[in-house]
Parts: structure tokens; sequence; C-alpha cells
């Protein structure tokens, strides 16, 4: 029998949503049937929308999809302006303060504290500038990712145009609206492996086939990677190399033959990851040639992944941060934002820092970080001495450029625990407190707040996982740990090896861990290299959790508050749910 997912949106779905979104927007939110809200806030997805936790009532997140992580000129002073005016919540961060934007792991932009009355001028707003929140969310094609600097930075393969065609052919698109679970896509033409497409359904990577004596640049194709639940798998190869004229039909074609035999009646088996793992790369092959595509398909070519540096655990960095000389001769600078996030009057700065120095173009990357585009020679100097700079770092320490958070309990209703301030307290302590060793110039730690893999802990060298556990004979937050994950040209998923370590002594385990590597490493190696080096027993005993000077406020169980950071976090002390102006809606029978 289908879901109760795959009923709502037989009878609504896709671009027809936004009409009855508007309705309810204009009537407030007491307008949406109590006994319909699951059924609406699944629809709402398709337009970017996700409905906040428990507690948050009447207040959403807003995604905006911006593909390939690019912000034109004037983009990112309205995201700014929105930030400021719309996305402003009753109650205060004590680290971010209030009204800030998210820079996400898929290139895209999150606000929150979003009131629905408020939804059609931020549209009008978005709409009037280039932007949109549609497909953002939802079962449909997501976010196109790849290297943010496509078009702009050395490629083997120009990708920007073939990302505009599939956002242009896919966005909006009715014959693919309606897919069985999300539907992510990575278009790559550099060689550095940045748009990390082997954890994507669909992945056109680099590479090139010699026909007739002459050497044709396109993508290899791979199918089926995702890191989310405890189902990780890495895309794989179904043999068939594509040229960028013929990008768009492979990919609706792929993109169609998930429709068509992806699993609808139980959504936790819905990735097309499941129907690779089932049918094998030979059958997919087949049937995409046999059902959805009309020319003959050409069979892999040679491809590039050897040169891939990013999030490759190797000496480089290959995270697009500092300052990178063009194809034109201009320079971008990428700047690092802490676990992601920016108040709003700082992406107003970045907006103008952008128009002062450059071409007034911002580009998004897939670790939460930014970058200032089309920046002359003569100019950089200037740029680097803003003070904007000095909080968002173009050479941060590593334990900062390492960092990435997903949103956690303070707006999610899957996560287990606080993670985007503790992952910045984590950060901070580690700078001031831990050694790396030598010649270790790139540490990636991901926290994720649960095992929906939103901040993508299983590619990092240090893989922290949402979990809950008592000491001391209380309930208290916990984090499972893994190790030795990255991509890169031989990727691999962290090993689970430390299990319910309380919040506070995640710290400490890493300083040992660090230690333990400094002390037993052979000449050069890599941490990833030294974790691959050991067995599993070995690397749990590595895992040696305690107490540092490292305080962690949010102990306590913040997935049964209304908001982790007020002063009365009780669910019964909620304002929510609010009216249009954010006044709390007393209960009917007060």
């Amino acid at each position: 029998m289908p879901t109760d997912v795959e009923r709502w949106k037989s009878e609504v779905y896709g671009n027809e949503i936004r009409e009855h979104l508007m309705e309810f927007a204009e009537q407030g939110w007491e307008s949406i049937p109590e006994d319909e809200h699951d059924a609406w806030f699944e629809r709402f997805k398709w337009w970017g929308l996700y409905h906040q936790r428990n507690g948050q009532e009447s207040y959403f997140m807003m995604r905006i999809g911006t593909p390939n992580g690019v912000l034109k000129p004037g983009q990112t002073e309205v995201v700014a302006e929105i930030a400021d005016e719309y996305a402003r919540g009753p109650e205060t961060n004590p680290e971010f303060g209030d009204g800030y934007v998210d820079w996400t792991t898929r290139q895209s932009i999150q606000l929150h504290w979003i009131k629905l009355e408020d939804i059609p001028e931020i549209f009008e707003k978005l709409e009037a500038n280039g932007l949109s929140t549609q497909q953002a969310c939802g079962d449909s094609w997501r976010n196109i990712v790849g290297n943010p600097m496509a078009g702009k930075a050395p490629e083997f393969v120009d990708a920007w145009p073939v990302i505009k065609e599939l956002n242009e052919t896919f966005k909006g698109n009715d014959d693919h609206s309606n897919l069985p679970r999300k539907w992510k896509v990575s278009v790559t033409g550099s060689p550095d492996g940045s748009g990390q497409g082997d954890i994507n359904d669909l992945a056109l990577e680099p590479a090139s086939k010699e026909i007739d004596g002459e050497e044709i640049r396109g993508f290899n194709v791979r199918v089926g990677g995702g890191l989310s639940r405890n189902e990780p798998r890495l895309a794989r190869d179904i043999d068939v190399f594509v040229r960028p004229e013929n990008a768009a039909e492979v990919a609706g074609g792929m993109s169609a033959l998930f429709r068509e035999h992806g699993d609808r009646e139980d959504r936790y088996n819905a990735r097309i990851k499941f129907l690779v793992d089932e049918w094998g790369t030979e059958k997919m092959r087949r049937v995409l040639q046999e059902e959805f595509v009309d020319f003959e398909l050409e069979t892999a070519g040679e491809d590039i992944r050897e040169q891939y540096t990013y999030n490759a655990g190797g000496e480089e960095h290959g995270d697009l941060i500092g300052v990178h000389e063009q194809r034109d001769g201009n320079y971008y600078v990428g700047l690092n934002v802490l676990v992601g996030r920016m108040g709003a009057d700082d992406t107003l700065e970045l907006a103008d820092l952008a128009e002062e120095y450059g071409s007034g173009e911002v580009r998004i990357s897939q670790r939460q970080n930014v970058m200032i585009t089309d920046v002359p020679e003569d100019d950089l100097d200037d740029l680097l001495d803003e003070p904007l700079l000095e909080d968002y770092s173009p050479d941060p320490h590593p334990f900062m450029r390492g960092s990435v958070a997903c949103t956690g309990t303070e707006f999610c209703s899957l996560s287990i625990v606080e993670t985007k301030n503790r992952q910045v307290r984590y950060a901070r302590w580690l700078k001031e407190n831990v050694e790396l060793p030598d010649g270790v110039e790139d540490f990636h730690i991901h926290l994720s707040g649960c095992t929906a893999s939103c901040a993508q802990p299983q590619i990092a060298d240090i893989s922290l996982r949402g979990m809950k556990t008592r000491k001391d004979g209380e309930p208290v937050e916990a984090l499972d740990i893994g190790l030795g994950g990255g991509l890169g040209e031989n990727p691999q998923f962290a090993q689970w090896v430390g299990q319910r370590v309380p919040a506070d002594e995640v710290p400490g385990a890493i300083e040992n861990l660090l230690a333990t590597f400094e002390a037993n490493r052979e000449g050069g190696e890599t941490f990833r290299e030294f974790i691959a080096r050991h067995d599993e027993a070995e690397l749990e005993e590595f895992i040696e959790p305690k107490e540092t000077s490292y305080e962690d406020p949010y102990m306590h169980n913040t997935k049964m508050t209304w908001y982790p950071y007020a002063e009365d976090d009780d669910m019964d002390a909620s304002p929510a749910p609010t009216d249009g102006e954010g006044n709390s809606i007393a209960p009917a029978d007060d």
C-alpha cells in the first residue's frame, strides 16, 4: 500500500501547492485544519518550507535554492534583508543573536522563524530578484551541487552550462515533480572533486573519452550515493559517458527511471541507492537505455579521480578557502563561516564587499563557506584588510575551517542533540587547548544531530552523531564518534567506534585521540591513513573520553525544550503558536 505521504501527494503536489499556501498565508496559521497539519507540512516542503519542531508551532524554516551555490550580484543583499526583516523569532541565540543566514552543505540558504503570513511578501521579493524556494525540499529535484567556482576556476570540462540547463529543465517540471523521494544531483567539471558526487543520487563527474582519434571531454555517470540514516552508499559507476550536450537527456532519463521504479510503499527504502542495491549497475544501465534514453549510450571514459583533493584528508586543503586565481586572471577569496551561520548584518556586509571589490557575486561551498568572486589582484590587499574578514577568515585555524554542523535541536524535529552552538564551542576549545601534530593543516570534524546526516558526518576525519546516555545517574546529551571518513581519490566512510560519549567529554576524547595519532603515526602519514591502518578493536581503544576544562551548557535534553537557549525552555513556556505579528495565539479554551 502507498504510504500516507504518497496519498497526500496524489491529492495535491508540485506547483499547485503554491495556490493553497498563499490562501493559508492570507488567512493565517489557524486556517490550516489541525487534522491536516502533517499533510500540508509535507506538501509545503516542495516550496522550500519545513515546519519547525514541537514548541515552535506556526514557525517555518525556509530554504532558498541556489544552483551550484551561485548568488548573482544583488542577491546576497536580498537574502540579508529578508533575514533581517522576517527571520527573527521570539528568542535570541546566545552565539549568533537574532536574524541570521545558514549556508548549507548543499550550497543552499536556510532562514528560520519564518511566519506563514509573511511568505507572500518574501516570495515576491525573492522572485523579483531571481531567487526561489521552489523544490528546495520535497520529493523532487533538489538544489544541484558542484564546484561553486564552476565557470571561473580552472576546470577539466565546463560544468556551469550543464548545471544551468539541468536547473532550467527540471525545476518546476511537472513530469519530474513527484518522485518517490528527494533527488540529489551533483555535476562536477573541476579536477578537485568538490562536487562530492560520491554521496549523491546522480553524479556527473569529469572524464574524457577518445572517439575517432579525438579526445572528447564530458562526464562519467555514477548513481546511488547517499549518507542518510545508517545506510551510507558511495555512488556506483554504471559505465556511461555523457557529452555535455546530452547531459540533460541522460539526467532526465535517470530521474524518470527513479520515478517509475523507485519504492513508493516504504519511504525508508525509497532512495535510488536501494534500487541500485537491488538491480545492480548493469540492469540500471540497461533499463536506462531501453526505456528512458533515445540515443545509444557510450561506455564510460577515463575519469580523473586521482586528482581529487576536496575533503580528501591529504596535505591539500581542497576546501576553496583562501585566495585563489580565476581563469580570467582575477581572484576569488573563500571565507570560513564557522558552522555555516552568518548574522544578517554580516551577510549584508558580505554583499557590500562583493560589490566593492568584485562583481557583486557570492558563491557557497558544500562546506558551508562563502566566496567573493572576480576580485582584481590590485584590490586583494584592501579586501583582506576589511574588518569582516577578521571574523570570517580566509586563513582560519584547522579546527575552525574543519567544523561543519547541522541545524540540531534548535529547530529540527529529527535532531536528538544541540549542534551549532556546541560545535562552535568545541572548535574554540580545541583551538585554545590542543596542538595538531606536525604537518596537519586540515582536520574535519562534522557534528550531525541524528542519523539523517545533514552535516555529512561519515566523510569527516572525526564524525559526531547525536545520541543520549546517562552520566552520574542523569540523562545527558551524547555523541557517537566515527573516525577516518573522507572523499577524494579513494572515498571511504568513517568507522563508528565510540558509542554514546557524553557531549562534554568529547573534546577530551579528541585531545587524547590526536595525542595517540602523534605518538604512533608512521612517517608523515595523514590522520585518515593512520585510522585505516588499525582495526576496529584498536580504534575503540583510541577513544578515551575525559572531562576537561571544556564546559557544555547544553547537556540537558534539548529535544524536550521549546527552544534550547530560552531562559525558561519548558514546553509550556513556549509562546507558539503565534499570529502574523508574532503574538501568542491563546488556546481555544482560554
